[in-house]
């Protein structure tokens, strides 16, 4: 194996016991194990289990980052935008589970990227321009976008692990019921609501 395909081997076995087990249930001597090497190799790689970690978060949310910026490329009503990034969120939850739940658990101790606050505040920053937009349209106060925007991404990425572990409700189905709290608010829920806007390219 060369060296960046050992890397890349690393990395890919990391994220799988990340996932299962958490940054402090997983072990260098685990990750040598399932990768047939010695320990060492590791920290040649990236100088210990600090290092490998920080490289498979930093790879998730860039991931989750390009999904989300994808899904709000194209200038669409406000509503359709918001389809679109709930979806792209559910999407990646679907398809990277293992990365999402890597997301979702407490960073180590001493790390400052990686937990889920960051999480929410690095996704939270892809919309908070649409929400800036709209709240200029509607002559409500633009600094207020930034609050909106963690209050919007929170409501999809908690129910997004909820249902990742429970599976009962079709993804289209979650997606339509966040969006309906978030664009109608309690007081105006519809008893059945499902994605209607948005543009035919994204689906």
């Amino acid at each position: 194996m060369t060296g960046p395909q050992r890397r890349e081997q690393l990395i890919s076995i990391g994220r799988v016991l990340f996932a299962e087990k958490g940054f402090e249930g997983t072990t260098v001597e685990e990750i040598a194990a399932n990768a047939e090497v010695s320990k060492p190799v590791i920290y040649e790689h990236f100088g210990g289990k600090e290092g490998l970690y920080a490289v498979v978060v930093d790879r998730e949310i860039q991931a989750l980052l390009n999904s989300i910026t994808d899904a709000l490329s194209e200038p669409d009503h406000p509503r359709a935008l918001l389809e679109r990034a709930a979806l792209a969120l559910l999407d990646y939850i679907e398809n990277s589970t293992d990365g999402f739940r890597i997301l979702v658990r407490d960073s180590p101790p001493g790390q400052s990227t990686g937990s889920f606050a960051s999480l929410i505040s690095d996704v939270a920053s892809q919309v908070e321009h649409i929400l800036a937009d709209m709240f200029k349209r509607q002559k409500l106060d633009p600094k207020m976008a930034p609050l909106y925007a963690q209050m919007l991404v929170g409501m999809v990425a908690t129910p997004g692990g909820w249902w990742l572990d429970s599976r009962r409700i079709k993804k289209e189905d979650v997606a339509a019921h966040v969006v309906n709290l978030a664009w109608n608010g309690l007081s105006g829920l519809e008893s059945k609501p499902s994605l209607r806007l948005i543009h035919p390219k994204g689906r």
